[in-house]
């Protein structure tokens, strides 16, 4: 029995596998319809969500499996005092696998070190969120067609943005790619990312607080919003909530290919007016969420 707490727990092999299943999925869903039946999930959400709840729940729906949900905290025990570790425990006697979002960076670790199931890291505070990066990582393979040779520029929050160090953590491990990190000062990539990612992977990387200046070489643009609920004060937030703003015009220079991705939900640093452009993958990313979480459920049941 294994868990995925961070993406780097899956080796580069496993990610390719897991896009094949991806695309297999989404070639031949009726395969795939009963693949888990008898089976449940159980969602443990101490933290909002929307989609990737929702998409964890599909996922297992379209399985054939069945879904055991707490999407409140405060209507479950965690609310009395039970700790995390009692949790995973009691859930392990419900459940066959686990997707656990909490606000405490490590949490789903502590679950998956006390469950007697696997436990799917689904977010931990502004740590970790590894099924984001594979929704990402779908999409750039369906988009792109490679993870290597491609310039990755990440703009907006890069302090707090979970997905941004995730994602970067699983590129990082392909051939010849480069960062572009976009960012306003307060809201740089933290220091521990560039040295023990980055640096140690002898990655070409700029650091800049000018979009449109960089946008001509970027082969993906993934944005990210400000997080209100990482900031200790309102007043930081609203100053820095609209740094960068995508719009039509800004895209004016862009390459004809560009991937433009977002983990959603957006507030207003994508305009609406750029949901009509082709380059626009936001929506597909939703979309490959779900196969790769279905593909990773599969992988942690050991369903052939």
């Amino acid at each position: 029995m294994r868990s995925v707490i961070d993406i780097l727990d899956l080796s580069v092999a496993e990610l390719d596998e897991l896009v094949a299943c991806a695309n297999d999925i989404i070639e031949n869903p009726e395969k795939y319809a009963h693949k888990c039946a008898g089976k449940k999930l159980a969602t443990l959400f101490f933290e909002p969500s929307t989609r990737t709840r929702l998409s964890f729940e599909a996922a297992m729906y379209e399985l054939g499996g069945n879904v055991l949900s707490m999407s409140d905290a405060k209507s479950s025990s965690a609310a009395k005092g039970e700790s995390v570790a009692d949790t995973a425990k009691t859930i392990s006697c419900y459940a066959d696998i686990i997707a656990m979002r909490h606000p405490k960076e490590g949490a789903p670790l502590v679950a998956s070190m006390n469950a007697s199931i696997p436990v799917i890291n689904a977010g931990d505070g502004g740590h970790n969120h590894p099924t984001q990066t594979l929704a990402d990582l779908l999409t750039i393979s369906r988009e792109k067609g490679r993870f290597n040779n491609i310039t990755v520029g990440f703009c907006g929050d890069l302090k707090f943005g979970r997905t941004v160090h995730s994602l970067i953590s699983a590129l990082s491990r392909y051939e010849n790619v480069k960062f572009v990190l976009i960012s306003p000062e307060e809201l740089k990539l933290p220091s521990y990312v560039k040295k023990d990612i980055i640096q140690k992977n002898n990655l070409e990387y700029v650091q800049t607080t000018d979009l449109e200046e960089v946008m001509p070489e970027l082969d993906i643009l993934y944005m990210t919003r400000v997080q209100r609920e990482r900031f200790f004060n309102e007043e930081d937030y609203l100053r820095l909530k609209d740094s960068y703003i995508l719009t039509p015009e800004k895209l004016e220079t862009a390459k004809k290919d560009l991937c433009i991705m977002h983990p959603l939900p957006r507030v207003n640093e994508i305009s609406v007016a750029v949901d009509e452009d082709p380059r626009a993958c936001y929506f597909k990313q939703v979309l490959n969420g779900k196969y790769m979480r279905m593909a990773l459920i599969l992988k942690l049941l050991e369903v052939k």
